[in-house]
């Protein structure tokens, strides 16, 4: 398995004049200090590949031990191309990739951990809470059904933390180059769930502190769990 980071965005509603993975926690690490210190403590540091775009070179300096790649087109398109990206590397692998921006608990990975192994592809969703500005999911057939901000009538959301398992990349990868510059990786999942039958299980993390911070009251509440 290998392990992706999407860092190349803007991240313009934090305000941070820096790659918004680089933003400072009240623990004294930084966002994306969290994520690789929680992925090496379960996976090998090496198979973790950062996809990297505004302002590259202050996240390469502060991870040089990561692998990376670089979307020279960050300021133009979205998260379906960063990933596309480096699922390219990987055609052959399953691929667990996580939001740069995306505050979590290491202990989320026992419940991640059977599905890894089972290699089942999902999407991790907290079902405790449900705001418009979050990408939200439906349900079909036990399922993942709709996967978008849009989506009217969602059963949680979906928390930047999501796994292609090695029978499905091929497909998703075909999806996410039919995917406009800009829009979300989800939206290439909705058309491999579609066009393809993928089956792509929702995987409730809620008992565990996970939280994508978008606004800096996103940032104060990430901040009081730690």
């Amino acid at each position: 398995m290998k392990i992706v980071i999407l860092a190349a965005g803007i991240g313009s509603r934090l305000g941070n004049p820096f790659p918004k993975p680089l933003t400072p926690l009240k623990n004294g690490k930084s966002i994306m200090q969290m994520q690789t210190d929680n992925i090496a403590s379960r996976y090998d540091i090496d198979d973790i590949n950062v996809v990297v775009g505004f302002k590259k070179d202050l996240i390469m300096e502060r991870f040089p031990e990561l692998t990376y790649v670089y979307n020279q087109f960050f300021d133009t398109t979205n998260t379906s191309k960063s990933l596309l990206k480096a699922l390219k590397k990987h055609k052959d692998k399953s691929v667990l990739w996580f939001n740069g921006d995306v505050v979590f608990d290491e202990k989320l990975f026992d419940v991640l951990a059977p599905s890894i192994n089972a290699n089942q592809s999902f999407v991790a969703v907290n079902t405790s809470k449900v705001a418009d500005e979050e990408v939200k999911y439906t349900l079909k057939n036990g399922f993942i059904d709709e996967l978008s901000k849009t989506v009217k009538n969602g059963l949680g959301e979906a928390v930047g933390i999501n796994f292609i398992s090695s029978n499905d990349i091929q497909k998703f990868i075909n999806r996410l180059e039919d995917c406009g510059d800009n829009d979300y990786f989800e939206r290439g999942l909705e058309l491999a769930i579609e066009k393809d039958h993928l089956q792509i299980k929702a995987l409730d993390i809620s008992k565990y502190n996970c939280m994508e911070i978008d606004f800096i009251e996103d940032l104060e509440n990430a901040n009081n769990m730690l």
